[in-house]
């Protein structure tokens, strides 16, 4: 791709991008539109997304992630005031400039309470008050917000992955507790959840935060390799379950071209997993389902390049392979 990159597409010291978008290829486009103020672009992107819960939150929190998109999405929504899409993305927009501390927490949950009034099945104006409330909430704002979008999509991806980290996050003092709120969390929503879910992966993103939260205390070295986390026999269990889901679901054609682009981010996850584990077979095919994605991982210890210490284990996986 010839320079300058698509807007919105960080890159790093070894040319890798990652994009929030990951392979929704017309959310990339239309993030680009609007970020040159084309919010036609959005409006048409969201009205086709219709009641698809989980791609609609993926969809808005990656166009509201943009430094321009409060401009653009108060543009539209003057241009249209009774629009709930308007209103949902002007929410997010408003809640990812709170969370930078550019804006005010207040004004930001007021705003996506609008938008909810104005659409009340939809769980999007929700799923944004649980990300402002990870960063500026109180625990029982956090599970409220949780709850709310949990009753009108109860398997909501991103929520759940949200509630996983913010859960995580406490005890942060603490050695790592097998019997840890988080856990107890995923292993209820994994349960809870449908057959063909990507929560069953939920337990490993559990395991990960968590690590995540024990390296940055000093509870763990900061790097994985060096820690026993992933091999203990209540890691082992989750990722067993994890994977045998990942090789049931790989192999329906169907059920793999329709799936939202977010079940790349529990793919990432089982793979770190892996690599952690040492099952490097295991490992490279998971990443070669990842692709392009697998430059990073969604989640990173301190103080890491995630992208190095990706290929290079991704090397050692493919070797061994």
């Amino acid at each position: 791709m010839t320079p300058p990159p698509p807007l919105g597409r960080p890159r790093n010291k070894d040319g890798l991008t990652f994009d929030p978008a990951l392979d929704d290829t017309e959310l990339a486009t239309v993030r680009d539109a609007l970020a040159r103020g084309r919010w036609a672009d959005a409006r048409k992107l969201l009205a086709e997304t219709g009641d698809d819960w989980d791609r609609r939150g993926h969809r808005l929190t990656v166009l509201g992630e943009g430094s321009t998109s409060v401009a653009w999405a108060r543009e539209w929504q003057l241009a249209e005031p009774d629009s709930p899409d308007a209103a949902a993305l002007l929410a997010c927009a408003t809640v990812f400039r709170a969370v930078r501390g550019k804006g005010s927490p207040e004004a930001a949950r007021a705003c996506a309470l609008t938008a909810a009034r104005m659409a009340p099945a939809d769980p999007s104006p929700w799923l944004a008050i649980l990300v402002l409330a990870r960063r500026t909430g109180t625990d029982d704002e956090r599970v409220r917000a949780f709850d709310q979008v949990r009753a009108r999509h109860r398997d909501h991806h991103h929520a759940h992955h949200l509630m996983a980290a913010c859960l995580a996050e406490h005890q942060r003092d603490d050695r790592d507790d097998p019997l840890h709120e988080v856990y107890d969390f995923a292993s209820w929503a994994a349960e809870q959840a449908p057959a063909d879910s990507p929560l069953a992966v939920l337990p490993v993103v559990a395991h990960a935060e968590r690590y995540r939260v024990l390296a940055q205390a000093g509870l763990e070295p900061r790097d994985p390799a060096r820690s026993g986390h992933w091999a203990t026999r209540r890691a082992r269990q989750v990722m067993k379950a994890a994977f045998d889901w990942w090789l049931e679901w790989d192999v329906d054609e169907d059920a793999a071209a329709t799936a939202h682009p977010r079940r790349k981010v529990d793919l990432n996850y089982l793979a770190h997993a892996k690599l952690h584990e040492g099952r490097m077979a295991e490992a490279a095919a998971l990443l070669t389902r990842i692709g392009p994605h697998a430059v990073r991982a969604p989640w990173s210890y301190p103080d890491r390049d995630p992208a190095k210490a990706f290929h290079a284990a991704r090397r050692a996986a493919l070797g061994a392979a």
